[in-house]
């Protein structure tokens, strides 16, 4: 995979990883809990999540499990706190377990920072950041993160979807496409031909429009078109 594609295939991977899931957690599973050298753990030699206070729960509890690092901020907005300490949880494993140190911490929101994911996958055979890790080494945290993601309205990612797509038109990037309604779920523009992309995401036109696109999107749409 080349920079060029990178966006593009990670959107992608995005749509697609719950279905592929149940193989990256089989995969995790045959190859045994280690992943680094002469099987010590890489706990100690590379960042962790910010050690803060965790978000408080009816009846008590931490949001993480007993004796990690990556704990939940206690500004994590009420309602969302499952989906929060799920996606802690896969940046905690992603940088013991997957090798990334650099991992991006998840918004208060919960969503993952994905511009930041998408930079890391763009670095030479770093493309697993966008998958769960090497092997799926961090599949399970990932699938239940995803999992209690709280349900999104279509419609309104649709609209915030079509609106990025006619900025990014009218910022000189004329042929990203219009996003789609499918069975009810809204699919991302961008690219008429992400196979072979006709869109240069490296050029400096296209990182201008990104930038003065950005605010179209909803929170955990960036990096989706």
């Amino acid at each position: 995979m080349n920079p060029t594609t990178t966006s593009r295939a990670t959107a992608r991977l995005r749509l697609t990883v719950l279905a592929a899931l149940p193989v990256l957690v089989l995969s995790a599973a045959c190859g045994g809990a280690g992943d680094s050298a002469g099987g010590k753990e890489k706990s100690d030699e590379i960042a962790s999540v910010p050690d803060t206070p965790s978000a408080s729960r009816p009846g008590g509890g931490s949001s993480t499990d007993g004796g990690s690092d990556g704990s939940a901020p206690s500004t994590a907005p009420a309602g969302k706190s499952a989906f929060y300490d799920a996606q802690v949880k896969y940046v905690h494993c992603m940088r013991v377990k997957g090798g990334y140190k650099d991992y991006p911490d998840p918004k208060l929101s919960g969503h993952l920072d994905w511009t930041k994911i998408e930079e890391i996958s763009s670095r030479p055979g770093q493309n697993e950041a966008a998958k769960g890790g090497k092997n799926g080494v961090c599949a399970p945290e990932l699938q239940r993160a995803m999992l209690a993601e709280p349900k999104r309205d279509q419609q309104k990612d649709y609209e915030s979807m079509l609106a990025h797509a006619k900025c990014m038109r009218d910022n000189g990037v004329s042929r990203f496409t219009n996003p789609t309604m499918s069975g009810g779920n809204a699919q991302p523009g961008g690219d008429p031909n992400p196979a072979s992309p006709t869109i240069d995401t490296n050029s400096p036109a296209y990182k201008q429009a990104r930038e003065a696109c950005g605010t179209k999107l909803l929170d955990g749409l960036d990096g989706m078109q």
